[in-house]
């Protein structure tokens, strides 16, 4: 059988092979072609049944090769005999059948040899019960290729047969299908390969979509003809004795559409510029759309701002009722987890480089205002806010700077980011967005890059820190467990006490009496490492730097995170479980696999490091309040020099928020709803007023975390051929 590839029933006749690319001989491709020119060709025949459609096949022969009365009818009840398809068994089946094959012995199955009583009912129920019918995408229809060997005929009687309409033919065909085509070879004996080989180049024809096409337009044998020398064109020819035939050549992840076929191998001479016209419109279609309509200049004031609107408003309302499906629910929890997670980070970031200034709580709070005001009011909604890199780095250095000048680090902060946003209104409202038509691929990609270094170096930075809070105990010798102890040591608080009572006592008071009143040891056993140093004492013995590996540990867990959730994101092109259970796997991959980690960090109790989220809602540093008020603290002019760095972060704002914007508007994503490059950086301006306004960080559109919530929300086709990869319909 044939659904784009070839499957062969394998040895022992109880199932199907991997699907392969076919293999044919040449001599069998040059034989067709002379069947095709010298056989019965029916083109456009109406009939309703199988059996009219072979006695008008049987009377249609050319007067030369009319076959006699007696031949027809054995002809007929040859060709009209019930089918015997191969059964496609679950390997459960498989197992069942094999364990109960000893105590029942020979049996036959009704419709596949042995008893045929009610080989019909038998084959219609098989039919209906297949499940290779779920492969099949909507629309195709059957065609159904008949070969072989009768001692009857003395030369081949051959019938080329398309019908008008896809007409069901019973259980004909494995699965029910409309049938369009047919095409029979019976021949002599002594000559079962050759037509068997026949037939095969047969069904590799009918496959292909170029002679799909020529064989339902054909209006002469001649089309059918010119149809198969095209083919010929293409083919590639592999020498005997270099390859081994029996080799199955498993099917590519990457297929030439029918109309990259057509440009590479043009049909003659004149279509060959519209050919490379075409073809060079196919690589742009795949890289950049920069033509795009969202790009364009308007000439008028907000004029692509106003247009993005417009097209907001067109799917504002599809945009809520698209996420209720089970997929945007798997979206959702990973993009929480992604920015809590990354909240949480940049936050403790951000206040180890601001004294505090800006921690986690504001970090939470900026990434919940930011987030949510731009997902309802953006242009594209699928892009996700975040404290990014850049932005993280610009502010140690404005922190560094006014502190070295004595400057009130939130109010100059405020007068940047008001700056900032007057800019970016000046460059929506002059329509600046359109030069992100001038950004190469180059450009993204090397910016995306950055990104990602910046993010891969950050969390093995913050892997490698953990060696030095938790070293590892490279001195620790099992053999020597007996000489490691650890006491709290309270000799230094003691001694000042014992002091005190030495001149305060009354002089008629024995000194031994005092001391009496003192506890005789020193040492407290039960004393925790904490409580210890905070009454003053210190540690004393062997073992009282060691810790367990929490380095260790922690490493295992980060890779295994890592290496987990790759692993689950590949599950769904495995071969286990069903094509739903592997594509649900994958889309909480990311989750599983935190899960799983946080799990057997829980299961085992260590004591190792776990993200701090504060339990009150109040600024991590209490000097600062919750609005940042503009004058006061610093003299007047500030908010005039603020100019100078409100420019260089307008360009970093404006690079990292286009860029990814392009990156993620690419046509490859096959986006339904367009773009809102204006609206998208008009949101994040305002959005700087009120973060620098109430000392919460600066927010963009984050590359990463974009492209990872894109590929959350993939959409393939639920049906493909065997052998054939999904194939990728856009974006949710």
């Amino acid at each position: 059988r044939w659904m784009k590839f070839e499957e062969k029933v394998e040895d022992g006749g109880e199932r199907w092979s991997a699907p392969h690319v076919p293999a044919l001989p040449l001599h069998s491709l040059f034989q067709l072609k002379m069947c095709l020119q010298k056989g019965t060709m029916l083109l456009d025949l109406d009939a309703p049944s199988f059996k009219e459609i072979i006695d008008k096949a049987l009377s249609g022969q050319p007067e030369e090769a009319e076959l006699q009365p007696e031949l027809r009818e054995r002809l007929a009840a040859l060709l009209l005999r019930q089918p015997r398809h191969q059964p496609t068994k679950s390997p459960l089946q498989l197992l069942v059948e094999l364990g109960l094959s000893p105590c029942r012995g020979r049996h036959t199955v009704p419709g596949h040899g042995g008893d045929m009583a009610g080989p019909a009912a038998a084959s219609l129920f098989f039919q209906l019960r297949n499940r290779f019918k779920k492969k099949v995408p909507p629309g195709a229809e059957a065609a159904h290729i008949a070969v072989g060997e009768v001692e009857f005929l003395e030369k081949p009687f051959i019938t080329f047969i398309r019908l008008r309409r896809g007409v069901a033919l019973g259980s004909l065909a494995e699965v029910a299908l409309p049938s369009r085509f047919l095409f029979i070879l019976l021949g002599p004996r002594a000559k079962m390969k050759a037509y068997h080989e026949v037939g095969r180049a047969m069904a590799t024809l009918l496959t292909d979509e170029l002679f799909q096409r020529v064989a339902r337009q054909a209006e002469h044998r001649e089309d059918l003809i010119a149809g198969m020398e095209a083919f010929l064109d293409e083919l590639t020819v592999l020498p005997p004795g270099k390859w081994d035939p029996s080799t199955r050549i498993p099917p590519s992840s990457c297929l030439l559409s029918p109309h990259r076929r057509t440009t590479m191998h043009p049909p003659d001479q004149q279509s060959h510029g519209n050919g490379d016209m075409a073809a060079a419109g196919d690589r742009a279609s795949l890289g950049h759309s920069h033509s795009r309509q969202e790009l364009e200049r308007t000439g008028r004031l907000f004029g692509g701002l106003l247009r993005d609107i417009r097209r907001k408003a067109l799917w504002y309302r599809s945009d809520f009722s698209d996420a209720l499906h089970p997929q945007c629910l798997s979206a959702v929890l990973y993009i929480y987890l992604a920015t809590v997670t990354n909240a949480i980070t940049f936050g403790g970031m951000l206040g180890d480089e601001t004294a505090n200034m800006q921690g986690v709580l504001e970090s939470f709070l900026g990434t919940a205002f930011a987030g949510s005001i731009f997902c309802l009011f953006s242009g594209q909604p699928l892009t996700i806010l975040s404290s990014t890199g850049p932005v993280l780095v610009f502010e140690r250095l404005l922190f560094s700077f006014s502190q070295d000048h004595s400057l009130d680090y939130l109010e100059f902060r405020l007068w940047i980011g008001l700056w900032v946003a007057f800019f970016g209104v000046v460059l929506v409202a002059t329509d600046a967005s359109h030069l992100v038509r001038y950004f190469t691929r180059f450009t993204e990609e090397s910016f995306c890059a950055l990104i990602s270094l910046i993010f891969i170096y950050d969390s093995l930075k913050k892997m490698l820190s953990l060696a030095d809070t938790f070293p590892i105990n490279w001195q620790y010798h099992l053999d020597n467990i007996t000489s490691y102890s650890c006491i709290c040591n309270l000799r230094r608080l003691l001694n000042p006490i014992l002091t005190c009572l030495t001149t305060s006592a009354p002089s008629s008071t024995p000194l031994h009496a005092v001391c009496l009143s003192i506890p005789a040891s020193w040492h407290c056993p039960g004393t925790g490492r904490s409580q210890c140093l905070g009454r003053g004492g210190h540690l004393l013995g062997t073992s009282c730097q060691y810790v367990p590996d929490i380095a260790l540990f922690s490493f295992l867990l980060f890779w295994g995170t890592f290496l987990s959730c790759t692993t689950l994101k590949c599950f769904r092109s495995s071969r286990y479980f069903p094509a739903g259970v592997r594509k649900l796997v994958s889309d909480f991959a990311i989750i599983l696999a935190i899960l799983a980690s946080c799990a057997v960090d829980a299961a085992l109790g260590l004591e190792t490091p776990k993200l701090i989220v504060p339990s009150e809602l109040k600024p991590t540093n209490p000097a600062r309040g919750w609005i940042v008020f503009p004058f006061g603290a610093n003299p007047w002019w500030v908010c005039l020099v603020s100019v100078v760095p409100a420019v260089l972060v307008t360009i970093l704002i404006f690079m990292d928020q286009q860029i990814t914007a392009v990156i993620l508007n690419r046509r490859e994503y096959k986006l339904q709803k367009g773009a809102g490059f204006h609206l998208d950086l008009l949101c994040v301006s305002l959005l700087m007023v009120v973060t620098s306004a109430t000392g919460l960080p600066w927010y963009v559109s984050a590359t990463v975390i974009s492209l990872a919530h894109m590929e959350s929300l993939r959409k393939e086709s639920a049906t493909s051929a065997p052998g054939e990869h999904p194939e990728f319909l856009g974006i949710r």
